[in-house]
């Protein structure tokens, strides 16, 4: 996975809260960049070396950074001390779809530490797919190294989410109506949850580790097992709505078509580019990601071409109508997205310019996500991290108990 680069941190205004607000500010700049020496830290943020000496044994004590010495390279002088978040405190994430329930931990500089998939053959009730995570919740905290510590939980669910008391009001794929998904999870594991959108959540994990790294305005095309979601950053920040669900990107409407998609609207994008007549033209009960690919990329069949270029046709016109509404920077597409643009980059390219207004879509850059199936995990696992930043002396973490 790519490093994402460190960003500058605005200082405190108020000096009651200035330290916390470096503290923080410091956090997050490892929790972008990993091991980074101390002098980096100086100069990124503006901070002279005592500061950030004090603001670095503050986070050491809260044990959510390490400290070491840094590998000595022949140069003349002392060697800058190397700090980096510690692997000893973790996120788990979690991410219910219809053909699986996928759990994983997650460290604070977003690497995906390890991860369970459970497949399910028919789309599971809410209830279902919580017996699932918590059982690989509880197995995956048995094989935590001792003394670490879990921030919480981040549940990324294709579909609508009030994401304040992480209620799944509607996920038309799953089958789901104002499910409490939050609380009932908090109630089986004891742990504070945290529920938000997948695709929303893996545009988050693109944007600070994957390919829209350095894109202050992208959009963010996610297609799973449970349709084509997505996610819009505007001026560096995710796009949510008046009621936090923006981004449903997948149900823009493109053609006259009659075919309809999980919500019941006719001609949009998700009732033109489906998983599911991917996985029927290969002959396939389900698949992952990486398995599709493989099919996707290599398949000479006529029949399956046709169908190829149709989906690859229709997903152009819809980054084509996207570039011309937001005139972002970068458009990503995750999923098998990319494995359609990989397949035929010049087709999907040609689609984009006859959709858009040329003055929108000039310098657009369109390219597959970097983070592949880790990017739902990384983003499900910020949900629960975003509070551990925002205020690292004041969050309280939850030992691991075997």
């Amino acid at each position: 996975m790519a490093t994402a680069q460190p960003l500058r941190a605005p200082l405190g205004a108020n000096r009651e809260n200035l330290r916390q607000h470096n503290l923080s500010a410091v956090l997050r700049l490892l929790h972008l960049s990993g091991a980074v020496p101390r002098t980096h830290l100086t100069s990124v943020t503006g901070l002279n070396r005592s500061t950030i000496s004090d603001l670095v044994g503050e986070l050491v004590a809260l044990g959510l950074v390490t400290e070491r010495d840094a590998e000595v390279d022949g140069s003349v002088g002392r060697p800058s001390r190397v700090v980096e978040p510690t692997d000893q405190v973790v996120a788990i994430a979690v991410n219910p779809e219809t053909d699986a329930t996928t759990v994983g931990v997650v460290s604070l500089d977003g690497r995906v530490l390890v991860r369970r998939r459970h497949p399910t053959r028919l789309r599971p009730e809410p209830e279902h797919a919580l017996r699932i995570a918590t059982k690989l919740i509880s197995e995956l905290r048995a094989g935590l190294p001792s003394g670490t510590r879990i921030v919480g939980v981040g549940v990324a669910v294709p579909g609508m989410i009030r994401v304040h008391d992480g209620v799944v009001r509607f996920a038309p794929h799953l089958g789901w109506v104002e499910v409490p998904l939050g609380t009932m999870l908090a109630q089986q594991t004891g742990l504070p949850v945290y529920v938000g959108n997948d695709a929303a959540s893996a545009c988050t994990a693109e944007q600070l580790y994957g390919a829209a790294r350095g894109s202050a305005h992208a959009v963010y095309l996610h297609a799973g097992s449970g349709g084509i979601g997505g996610g819009v950053v505007v001026d560096n920040h995710l796009l949510r709505g008046a009621s936090g669900y923006a981004g449903e990107l997948g149900h823009m409407q493109i053609s006259s078509s009659r075919a309809t998609d999980y919500s019941g609207i006719a001609g949009s994008l998700e009732a033109l580019v489906r998983r599911d007549d991917l996985l029927e033209v290969f002959k396939l009960d389900s698949a992952t990601d990486e398995e599709l690919d493989f099919d996707i990329m290599h398949t000479k069949d006529p029949r399956v071409l046709r169908l190829l270029h149709r989906q690859t046709d229709d997903l152009g016109r819809a980054v084509g109508v996207l570039s011309t509404i937001f005139n972002p920077q970068t458009v990503l597409l995750g999923g098998f997205l990319t494995s359609l643009f990989k397949r035929d980059a010049p087709r999907l390219l040609s689609a984009v310019r006859a959709s858009s207004i040329a003055p929108a879509s000039e310098g657009l850059v369109v390219r597959g996500g970097e983070l592949g199936t880790a990017a739902v995990l990384i983003g499900a696992a910020e949900l629960a991290i975003a509070p551990l930043l925002e205020s690292p002396a004041g969050t309280t973490l939850t030992p691991n108990r075997r």
